[in-house]
C-alpha cells in the first residue's frame, strides 16, 4: 500500500493523524502508458523526435504523475528522445529554462506551466522559431502560442460532480438541501471553471450551494476549510471537494468534527479515492476524472506531430489543433474498472 493509500484510508476511518501529513512529494507506482499497438499503422518506428518537456516540480499528486506519465510514455518509443528540464520554483523560473531549451531546438516541446497566461509568450516564441507546442492542461489564452492544446474538461468536472449531487438528492425527496463547495485555487481558471458548471448543473435540479470555500490543491488547507465549513453549517446534505488529494485534509476535518450526515463527491480521481469509493464505507461515494493520463496522450502527440503524422482513427492528415478529454463520474459500480487510471 503506498502512503498515499494509507494516508487516505486512514482519514476516512478518522485517524486524526492525517491532519498534518502531506502527501504531495511522493512518486505514483501507477504509471498510465499505451505502447505501440501492431495495428496501428503509426505504431512502427519513424522519423526521430526530440520531446522536450517541463512541468511544474512535484509537490501534488496529480503533478508528479503528470511527469511520471510523460516520461514512461516516451520510453515506449524507439524514436523518440525525451529531453526534460525543470520548471522552477514559478512561471518566471520555468521561462527561463525554457529559453535554453529553444537554443536546443528539439522537434517538439510539450509543456504544463505554472500558468498558461504567464507562459503564453514563451509559446509564442517557440512557434515562431519552427517548434510546435503541445500545451498541457494549463491554456494559452493566445491561441499563436500552441500547435496543440490536450486538456481536462474543468467545466465538465463541476458539470459531473453536479448531476451526481443533484440526482442523489432528489432521490432522497429533500427539497431544499445544504450543499458545500470546497474549491481549489480561486486564482487559477480552471478552479473557476469547475465552479461554474457545478453552479449550472445544480441550478438544474434547483439547488444552490450554499457555502464555498477555496482551498490551495494540499491536504492542510482542505483541512482548513473543511473545519470552516463545518462550523458555518450546522446540517450539510452534500459536498463537493473540486481535488482529491486536499480531499485527504477534507475527510480528517469530517472525521475529527464528527461530521460525517452528508455526502462526498471528490475530484481528479486518485487511486487512493477510487478505493476508498470501492469500499463504501464513508461519506465518500464519488470522485470526477481529471485524469494525468493527459500527459501519457501529450507525448504520442508530440510524436506525431514531429514525423509529420495523422492520428490513425481520424480521416485528416494532421493532429487536432484542441482535445479536450471528458470528466466521467466514478462510483463503485464502475470504480474497479478506473483504478488503473488512479493516481
Amino acid at each position: 500500500m503506498s502512503r498515499r493509500s494509507a494516508l487516505f484510508g486512514a482519514a476516512a476511518l478518522g485517524t486524526l493523524a492525517v491532519a498534518s501529513a502531506c502527501t504531495s512529494n511522493e512518486t505514483p507506482n501507477n504509471t498510465q502508458t499505451k505502447g505501440a499497438d501492431t495495428n496501428n499503422p503509426n505504431a512502427a518506428a519513424g522519423k526521430q523526435v526530440t520531446i522536450g518537456f517541463s512541468a511544474p516540480a512535484a509537490d501534488h499528486g496529480w503533478i508528479a504523475a503528470i511527469t511520471n506519465n510523460a516520461k514512461a510514455q516516451a520510453a515506449t518509443y524507439k524514436d523518440v528522445t525525451f529531453k526534460q528540464v525543470e520548471a522552477g520554483k514559478d512561471a518566471a523560473a520555468q521561462r527561463a529554462v525554457l529559453e535554453t531549451l529553444i537554443a536546443e531546438k528539439p522537434d517538439v516541446i510539450v509543456l504544463l506551466p505554472h500558468d498558461g497566461k504567464e507562459l503564453n509568450a514563451f509559446g509564442l516564441k517557440a512557434m515562431a522559431a519552427g517548434i510546435p507546442v503541445v500545451n498541457l492542461d494549463r491554456a494559452f489564452p493566445d491561441a499563436l502560442a500552441y500547435r496543440c492544446q490536450i486538456k481536462g474538461d474543468n467545466y465538465g468536472m463541476g458539470v459531473a460532480a453536479g448531476h451526481y449531487i443533484g440526482k442523489a438528492l432528489k432521490a432522497k425527496n429533500i427539497a431544499s438541501p445544504v450543499i458545500g463547495e470546497i474549491a481549489g485555487m480561486d486564482e487559477l481558471e480552471l478552479t473557476q471553471e469547475r465552479s461554474q458548471g457545478f453552479k449550472a448543473a445544480l441550478a438544474t435540479y434547483g439547488f444552490t450551494v450554499s457555502n464555498r470555500r477555496a482551498a490551495r490543491f494540499t491536504a492542510d488547507s482542505g483541512q482548513a476549510e473543511a473545519t470552516g465549513l463545518f462550523q458555518a453549517l450546522n446540517k450539510i446534505d452534500a459536498v463537493w471537494n473540486h481535488d482529491d488529494d486536499q480531499g485527504i485534509g477534507v475527510l480528517a476535518a469530517m472525521n475529527s468534527s464528527n461530521r460525517k450526515e452528508f455526502l462526498l463527491v471528490g475530484g481528479a480521481g486518485s487511486k487512493a479515492a477510487i478505493e476508498a469509493i470501492a469500499k463504501d464505507d464513508s461519506p465518500l461515494k464519488a470522485t470526477v476524472t481529471y485524469s494525468p493520463s493527459m500527459a501519457s496522450s501529450a507525448i504520442s502527440l508530440a510524436r506525431l506531430i514531429g514525423q509529420s503524422k495523422g492520428m490513425a482513427d481520424l480521416v485528416e492528415l494532421q493532429v487536432p489543433k484542441e482535445i479536450i478529454l471528458a470528466s466521467e463520474t466514478i462510483t463503485k459500480e464502475n470504480a474497479s474498472t478506473y483504478l488503473r487510471l488512479g493516481f
